[in-house]
C-alpha cells in the first residue's frame, strides 16, 4: 500500500463528511470541530532486538471528545501511518453515532510487520507502547479504550491490560481499560465474532427491504443470495459463515494469494482447512476457477460483494468490473469516493463500513460495561427467569392438562447466557441502525446513497453533543 493511498484515505472520509454536511444545518465552525482531529500523540520509542536495538513508529489518536472514553482499535503493520490512523479515527468517531455507541472515536498504529518479530519482542513492543499511552494519559477505561485491529488480537490486549493494571494498582475499573480481551481476562462472549456477525446482520437487514431489491432486480431476502467475500481473516470468515446460515451460497473467496470461484458454491470450512495444510486457497479441488491475481476474484458474477480486507480494494480503476449489484463493506474504507459514485449511479447498494462493521465497537461497549459493573451478563438474573417461567409452564399445565415434552419446555424455561444476550443486543443495534440509516435517506431526495445517510445522521448525532456541552473555557 502506496503513501499515496494512505494519504487519500483521511482525504476520502473528508470528502464523505464534505458531501453529507450540505444536508445538514450546522454552522462550518461546528462542522470544522467535528472533523477534525482533537488529539495526534505520534511517538517513538527503543526495542532490544537481538544484539542491537530498533526504533518504532506508533501512533494514537483521539478524533472526539464530544462522547467519554474515546474508542478504537491498535492496527499493527508496516503500512500504517499517521493519516491512516487519523482515517479510522474518524470513521470510529462516526461509526459509534450510528449505532448509538456513547464513545468518542480513536485509532492506534504500530508500524511493524508481525511477523519479524519474536514472541518476546511483539510483548516487548506492546507493553512500551502501552506504558507510553500510560505517560500521556492516552488511555484509561474513562479516558481511551483501545481494542485489537488488523495484525493484534486477544493476546495483544491482554498484555496492555496487563501493563496497565501493573501500572495503575488499586484502580478498580482498570480491566475496562482495554476490550477485545480473552474471557479468562474479563473479556466477553462473542466479541471474536462480533464484527462478522454484524456484517451478516446488516446485509440481511440490507436484501430484506423488498422495494430496494426490486430496484435491483433481486427477490427479497438472504436465501440463494449469491455472494464473494475478500479476507478470511477474523471478520472475512465469520461473515460468510453467519451468511450461509441465514440461507446464502459463498460463490467466491479471495485473498492476498489469489482467488478461487464456483457458481454453485464453495464450501467455507473445506477452503479454511485446505489453505491450513497448504498455505494457499488456491488449489482447493472444489473450485470451478481460480486466479493468481486476487482482485480478479472480485469481478467474478455475484449478487453481494463483501471486502473484508483493507482500504482501497475496489477503485475508479475496477469498479466498471465489478459484477454485484450490493457491496457490503465488511472492511475500513474499501471503497474510493470515485469508485462507490460510479456503483451507485448505475444502480448499486452500498453498505458503508461505518455502519456495517460495527458490530464489533457495539459488542467492545458490552464489554466495557462488563468490565464496569464487576458481574457477567445474565448471572444474576438466570436462574430466576429460570424458575418464574417454569413456574408459569406448571401453572399452565395445571390448567390446561396438556403438558409438554421435555425438549419444549426446556425451549420456554431456559434463562438467556451471556453470548445470547450479547447476540441479541447486537443484533438489535444494527437492525435498528439499518432502518434508521434508511429512512434518512427516503427522507431526502437529493441523499443519493446509504453512505451519505449515514453521515448525515452521525453529523448531527455528534453536533447536538457538542452543542449541548458548549465551549468553556
Amino acid at each position: 500500500m502506496s503513501t499515496t493511498q494512505n494519504t487519500s484515505f483521511f482525504n476520502d472520509v473528508c470528502s464523505f463528511f464534505d458531501h453529507a454536511s450540505q444536508f445538514t444545518n450546522h454552522s462550518a465552525g461546528l462542522l470544522d470541530q467535528i472533523k477534525a482531529c482533537n488529539s495526534v500523540y505520534r511517538f517513538r520509542f527503543p526495542i532490544r532486538k537481538g544484539n542491537g536495538v530498533e526504533v518504532i513508529d506508533a501512533w494514537r489518536v483521539e478524533h472526539s471528545h464530544h462522547m467519554s472514553p474515546t474508542k478504537g482499535g491498535i492496527r499493527y503493520s508496516d503500512m500504517v501511518n499517521e493519516d491512516e490512523v487519523m482515517a479510522l479515527a474518524a470513521l470510529m468517531t462516526y461509526k459509534c453515532a450510528i449505532v448509538n455507541v456513547p464513545f468518542g472515536g480513536a485509532k492506534g498504529g504500530i508500524k511493524i510487520n508481525t511477523k519479524s518479530y519474536s514472541l518476546a519482542e511483539l510483548e516487548n513492543i506492546t507493553r512500551r507502547y502501552t506504558v507510553e499511552l500510560v505517560k500521556k494519559n492516552f488511555i484509561g477505561p474513562a479516558i481511551d479504550v483501545p481494542a485489537p485491529d488488523y495484525g493484534s488480537g486477544e493476546r495483544e490486549m491482554s498484555w496492555i491490560a496487563d501493563t496497565y493494571n501493573t501500572m495503575n494498582p488499586g484502580q478498580l475499573d482498570a480491566m475496562g481499560c482495554v476490550t477485545g480481551k480473552p474471557i479468562a481476562l474479563h473479556g466477553i462472549q462473542g466479541r471474536r465474532e462480533a464484527t462478522g456477525r454484524g456484517v451478516a446482520i446488516a446485509i440481511r437487514e440490507c436484501v430484506t427491504v423488498a422495494e430496494d431489491m426490486k430496484s435491483l432486480g433481486l427477490t427479497p431476502g438472504l436465501t440463494g443470495k449469491r455472494v464473494i467475500v475478500q479476507g478470511l481473516g477474523n471478520v472475512g470468515y465469520n461473515t460468510a459463515k453467519f451468511l450461509i446460515e441465514m440461507g446464502a451460497v459463498i460463490v467466491g473467496l479471495c485473498e492476498y494469494e489469489g482467488s478461487i470461484y464456483n457458481s454453485n458454491g464453495l464450501d467455507l470450512d473445506a477452503v479454511v482447512a485446505h489453505r491450513r495444510e497448504t498455505g494457499t486457497i488456491l488449489g482447493f479441488s472444489g473450485a470451478a476457477n481460480e486466479f493468481a491475481n486476487s482482485a480478479e476474484g472480485l469481478e467474478q458474477d455475484c449478487d453481494i460483494l463483501v471486502p473484508a480486507a483493507l482500504e482501497n480494494q475496489i477503485l475508479a480503476s475496477n469498479i466498471s468490473r465489478i459484477r454485484a449489484k450490493i457491496i457490503a463493506e465488511a472492511a475500513n474504507g474499501p471503497t474510493s469516493p470515485e469508485a462507490a459514485d460510479a456503483f451507485i449511479k448505475r444502480g448499486g447498494i452500498i453498505i458503508p463500513d461505518m455502519y456495517c462493521n460495527a458490530g464489533g465497537v457495539t459488542v467492545s461497549y458490552f464489554e466495557w460495561l462488563k468490565n464496569l459493573s464487576h458481574v457477567a451478563f445474565g448471572r444474576m438474573d438466570k436462574r430466576y427467569e429460570e424458575n418464574a417461567n417454569l413456574n408459569l409452564v406448571s401453572l399452565v399445565e395445571k390448567m390446561t392438562g396438556v403438558n409438554l415434552t421435555s425438549e419444549q419446555r426446556g425451549l420456554i424455561v431456559k434463562g438467556p447466557s451471556e453470548l445470547e444476550l450479547v447476540n441479541s443486543g447486537l443484533e438489535e443495534t444494527m437492525v435498528r441502525s439499518y432502518h434508521e440509516i434508511r429512512e434518512t435517506k427516503m427522507s431526502n431526495s437529493k441523499i443519493g446513497d446509504l453512505r451519505t445517510a449515514a453521515f448525515v445522521g452521525a453529523i448531527n448525532k455528534v453536533a447536538v453533543s457538542y452543542m449541548n456541552m458548549g465551549i468553556w473555557p
